[in-house]
């Protein structure tokens, strides 16, 4: 019996987090890559259309494999059933804490 496996892997790109479903991860002969192939996104049969997904199904369109620097991916799971694919911002409304030489006396 042959189960078929499907991985969500949650990488950074740019400014945001992406969270994308596949068929198939594995290092890459690229150093410092792993390759992502067969990318799985939801059924067009939903009334309701997620504009995060549709964003990465078109940025995605037309991609055999992908490949991800190691130092982007967050984490790669082995899941049960496809989720829906998403980008989130990482835009936060909280301050750094200024840092700069010595204080004034």
């Amino acid at each position: 019996m042959n189960i078929k496996k499907t991985y969500k892997i949650i990488f950074y790109n740019n400014e945001d987090i992406y969270e994308i479903y596949a068929s198939h991860v594995y290092p890459s002969d690229l150093y410092g890559f792993i390759e992502v192939e067969q990318l799985l996104f939801g059924e067009k049969s939903q009334l309701l259309v997620d504009p995060s997904e549709e964003r990465l199904k078109n940025e995605f369109s037309g991609v055999k494999r992908t490949y991800i620097p190691m130092n982007a991916v967050v984490r790669i799971d082995e899941v049960e059933q496809e989720g829906t694919a998403k980008v989130t911002g990482t835009k936060s409304s909280v301050a750094n804490f200024p840092s700069g030489g010595r204080p004034e006396k």
